[in-house]
């Protein structure tokens, strides 16, 4: 899967393959993926802009009742817990992971500034520097997160052709 997907692509892909993977991952941990917490998934998944956990509650209301905060936050642990979503520090906002299984002891994420999506990538080049520079001083990672701010190269194409 690319970082950015084409603008165009269909979200309806992203979303089945996300929520299969999270089916799979939970099947093989003896997790229970309750359909609150699939739900919560399923929104984070449809769009590769992060959400804030009230943006998430709206969209639940939208399929009836608005739910208390604590139930949204309580799918949100768990699906972390889970590496089934990322929090984006620098948004104080939640995103699906696209990667599956991928490597999830270092995830790298480039936020565009113009479109708000944001890509997930894992290059094996980071991880080992970081874990050679973490090793360097005695320290073992657990988890490490990069977050680079930016411009998407679909931006940059528009841009581009908006000035010729």
């Amino acid at each position: 899967m690319a970082a950015f997907p084409s603008p165009n692509h269909d979200h309806a892909d992203c979303t089945e393959r996300v929520i299969r993977d999270a089916e799979a991952v939970c099947r093989r941990r003896g997790a229970r993926l309750t359909a609150q917490r699939a739900r919560v998934l399923e929104i984070l998944a449809q769009d590769h802009r992060p959400m804030g956990a009230y943006e998430i509650m709206d969209a639940l209301a939208e399929d009836g009742r608005r739910p208390a905060p604590i139930t949204v936050y309580r799918a949100l642990d768990f699906l972390l817990e889970h590496g089934l979503v990322h929090r984006i520090e620098s948004r104080n906002a939640f995103i699906a992971c696209m990667a599956g299984e991928s490597g999830h002891e270092t995830a790298v994420f480039l936020i565009c500034r113009h479109c708000g999506n944001v890509g997930e990538t894992v290059p094996t080049g980071v991880r080992d520097a970081v874990n050679q520079a973490a090793a360097a001083q005695g320290f073992s990672p657990q988890f490490t997160v990069i977050e680079i701010d930016g411009i998407c190269r679909h931006c940059r194409t528009e841009a581009a052709e908006a000035v010729a």
